[in-house]
């Protein structure tokens, strides 16, 4: 037998055994290895929080401590400035040159930017500086000729966490209810207004219409609040809007940021920039708010929201390469991208790794819409991909499986084995149905839940082959990802 298959049986290891099991008894040989390894490199980078921004044909992303990079193809990136530093293009000398910001944030860095290019062309850049431990925070805004830098200080113009003077709302700071003015995003709605949502911890997020030809607020205060109350642990709001299903979504991430923080990167829509929000149950998310009195009520939070991946891990088969795999771990912060040239979307996030602490890089996925219109994320990076249109000889076969869940928490949600048979069951750790619509549609059931979502060849860079895969969500706001265990001759 080549070395590049391997005879899926209904005994020998675990591995094999639970393979064998979903292929059946007597079932073709699975090619778990490609022919030749595939080999697509990657220049990764560690840009936390990016936030990306398109021009003349380069992406460019930018995040805290004044980390930029830039790429042309999404899979390699080059940095362009790195750190609170002189010598840092991007703000060079910003210690020196913006005094107040930090003596507010009482910080020596700055967070979670957002760049955006107004009608005069300039590329404007909103800032955040917070202390930390507490809301004391502000928001600030640069300027500058070119996308890549040098940025300009023109000042704070929002800030919180006032203890000894009155609020930008001009009563008491409550950070119950009022924002911790961190994590911008600015973003024009249909008519053209220009908006930033933001916020954070404390008193939640909200969102503020500004002044096109300005980029600062055009009503004092802190706007209209969207969601939370009483420090859930939810931040870094990223609208995308979709003109063909008409709805502003609303990017979250819930949990904490470290390693063991459970990071987890969740979806919410409306129709109108400013809200209501709702999830694919129906909820209007301007009730997920911590009860009063409490702090970082994770399991009050995750009832929220629809969760599109949080923690997690391919399993290595017995024959496959890649045993050392790691899996991803607290992935969020994102922003997103529409390719008007391809048509695609993309989600940009940064994620941490099964067992390297703290280390960081930026993830770039495929991501598309399924029939209900919420978003769903490809399960590998992206290669360059195109969805195709498939038959179900195509499509049929064992998969890799992870469930997302909706909890926020720390444990991976390591995949399990299925297969979709030919006859439209699903056998193997779930039993149900699947269907196949339109070439490139699913609709699957496992058990009660019925999940809606896409099947997108991809690249599996720990077995260095190309799979079939899918994504899919169900209506009570469960992502599943699906890993084809067959290597395919290519993308095409």
């Amino acid at each position: 037998m080549d070395n590049w298959c391997r005879k899926l049986v209904c005994a020998g290891t675990a591995a094999v055994t639970a393979a064998g099991l979903l292929a059946g008894c007597g079932s073709k040989e699975i090619p778990l290895k490609a022919k030749e390894d595939v080999q697509i490199s990657f220049e990764n980078v560690s840009v936390h929080d990016p936030s990306i921004v398109e021009f003349e044909d380069t992406y460019y992303i930018f995040g805290s401590h004044l980390a930029g990079a830039k790429s042309t193809d999404l899979m390699n990136w080059e940095m362009i400035g790195d750190g609170v530093r002189k010598m840092n293009p991007i703000i060079p000398d910003a210690l020196n040159t913006m005094p107040d910001v930090f003596d507010w944030a009482q910080s020596n860095t700055l967070w979670a930017p957002d760049v955006f290019q107004l009608e005069d062309g300039k590329f404007y850049m909103y800032y955040c500086a917070c202390e930390g431990s507490s809301p004391r925070s502000c928001l600030g805004l640069a300027v500058s000729d070119k996308v890549e830098g040098p940025y300009e200080d023109l000042g704070i113009f929002l800030r919180s966490g006032m203890t000894s003077e009155p609020s930008e709302d001009g009563d008491v700071y409550d950070a119950t209810v009022q924002p911790n003015v961190v994590d911008p995003c600015i973003f024009y709605d249909t008519e053209g207004r220009l908006w930033m949502m933001y916020g954070s911890y404390s008193g939640g997020i909200f969102i503020l219409e500004l002044d096109k030809a300005t980029g600062l607020p055009l009503e004092p205060g802190y706007g209209k609040k969207i969601l939370g109350a009483n420090h859930l642990r939810i931040e870094a709001a990223f609208i995308e809007y979709n003109p063909q299903t008409e709805y502003y979504y609303l990017f979250l991430s819930f949990g904490g940021l470290d390693s063991t923080g459970a990071y987890n990167i969740r979806v919410c829509r409306s129709k109108t920039p400013d809200g209501p929000y709702y999830d694919s149950t129906g909820t209007d998310m301007i009730e997920c708010a911590g009860d009063p009195g409490t702090y970082f009520d994770d399991r009050k939070a995750e009832q929220y929201g629809v969760k599109l991946m949080g923690n997690y891990k391919w399993t290595w088969h017995e024959g496959e390469n890649g045993e050392d795999r790691r899996g991803l771990v607290s992935p969020g912060h994102n922003s997103t991208l529409y390719d008007e040239e391809t048509g695609k979307y993309f989600i940009i996030f940064h994620t941490r790794f099964e067992g390297l602490g703290e280390q960081h890089e930026v993830r770039v996925h495929q991501m598309f819409f399924n029939e209900a219109g919420w978003p769903v994320i490809a399960p590998y990076r992206y290669v360059g991909e195109t969805i195709g249109q498939y038959g179900e000889k195509d499509v049929a076969g064992t998969y890799k499986l992870v469930k997302h869940g909706r909890q926020i928490t720390t444990k991976l949600k390591e995949s399990v084995d299925i297969i979709l048979e030919s006859n439209g069951k699903v056998t193997g750790a779930y039993e149900g149905s699947w269907e196949l619509k339109d070439g490139n549609r699913l609709t699957l059931t496992l058990g009660d839940e019925v999940y809606q979502g896409v099947f997108c060849k991809q690249y599996d860079e720990f077995g260095l082959k190309y799979v079939m895969g899918f994504t899919a969500l169900s209506e009570d706001g469960v992502a599943v990802w699906g890993s084809g265990l067959a290597a395919l001759d290519s993308l095409d």
